[in-house]
C-alpha cells in the first residue's frame, strides 16, 4: 500500500499541478521507478492511496502494460484524510491479507532489501516493524530513538536547530492484522503522529538499514533525486511498462 494523497505544497513551485508520483526523475515518472523496485521483490498487488492529482495517476496506471500476474489499483479519497485516514478509508475495501501488509510513503524512496525486512519481521514475532535509516542531516526529519532491544523508545519532532546525522523513520512499515485492527479503531489523521507516536514505548520494532534514502518533497531534494535515479537507471532497467 503506497500513501500518495498529499498535496505536495513544498514542491509545487517545481512540479506545478503534477502529483509527486508522476514527478519526472531521470526522464521517467517516479511511479515507474517505484513499480520496478517493488516488482523486483515479487510484489504482485500494489494499492495506491490517492488524493491530489488522482485522475492523472489513475490515467497513467491504466496505460501501463503490466507483467502477467501484477495487479495495481488506485483508491481515491474525496477529501484530504491524512496518512492514517487514507488507510482507514482503503483497508475495508481490500481483500483480507494472507500475511502482514507492507505500507510505504509515496514521496520517498529507500533502496533497501524488502525481502530481508520481511524475513526479519517474521522472525522477530513483532506485529509492527518500521524501516529506519541514518541520514547525514536529521534536521529536516523527525528522528527516532531506540532502546537496547531495537524497539522505538521515542519519536522526536523535526528540529531545524538540530544539526548532524540522525536516525529517522524511513516511511516503510509492516503491519500484522492486529495492528491494522488497532489502526481502524484509532482516531486522528496522521499515521506518524496520531498512531505510531501514541503507541506504548517498545511496541514498534525498528529495522535499521544502511541504504540510500531519497526524499523529493522539496526543490533541493528533488534535484538530488534526479542524480540518484539517473545513476540507478544506468545499472538497473525499469519494468517494460
Amino acid at each position: 500500500m503506497v500513501l500518495a494523497g498529499g498535496l505536495g505544497t513544498r514542491i509545487r513551485s517545481v512540479l506545478g499541478e503534477t502529483p509527486k508520483l508522476l514527478a519526472p526523475l531521470a526522464g521517467e515518472p517516479y511511479l515507474r521507478h517505484l513499480l520496478a523496485w517493488l516488482r523486483g521483490y515479487g510484489a504482485n498487488h500494489i494499492v495506491f492511496c490517492l488524493g491530489f492529482g488522482a485522475e492523472a495517476i489513475r490515467d497513467h496506471l491504466a496505460q501501463l502494460d503490466l507483467p502477467e500476474g501484477m495487479r495495481v489499483e488506485g483508491f481515491v479519497e474525496s477529501e484530504p484524510l491524512g496518512t492514517a485516514g487514507a488507510l482507514r478509508f482503503v483497508l475495508p475495501q481490500m481483500d483480507a491479507p494472507a500475511g502482514p501488509r507492507l505500507i510505504m510513503n509515496g514521496d520517498s524512496y529507500l533502496d533497501a532489501d524488502l525481502g530481508a525486512f520481511a524475513r526479519g519481521h517474521q522472525q522477530s514475532g513483532a506485529d509492527l516493524s518500521m524501516l529506519c535509516v541514518e541520514v547525514p542531516d536529521g534536521s529536516r526529519f523527525g528522528c527516532v530513538e531506540l532502546d537496547e532491544a531495537e524497539r522505538i523508545s521515542r519519536f522526536a519532532e523535526k528540529d531545524p536547530a538540530r544539526t548532524g546525522p540522525g536516525l529517522i523513520n524511513a516511511g516503510v512499515y509492516l503491519l500484522e492484522s492486529a495492528q491494522q485492527d488497532r489502526l481502524m479503531a484509532s482516531a486522528g489523521p496522521s499515521l506518524e503522529k496520531d498512531f505510531f507516536a501514541a503507541m506504548p514505548t517498545g511496541s514498534i520494532r525498528a529495522d535499521v538499514v544502511s541504504a540510500p534514502f531519497i526524499d523529493f518533497g522539496t526543490p533541493d531534494s528533488y534535484q538530488q533525486a534526479q542524480a540518484f535515479f539517473q545513476a540507478r537507471l544506468d545499472r538497473i532497467a525499469l519494468l517494460d511498462v
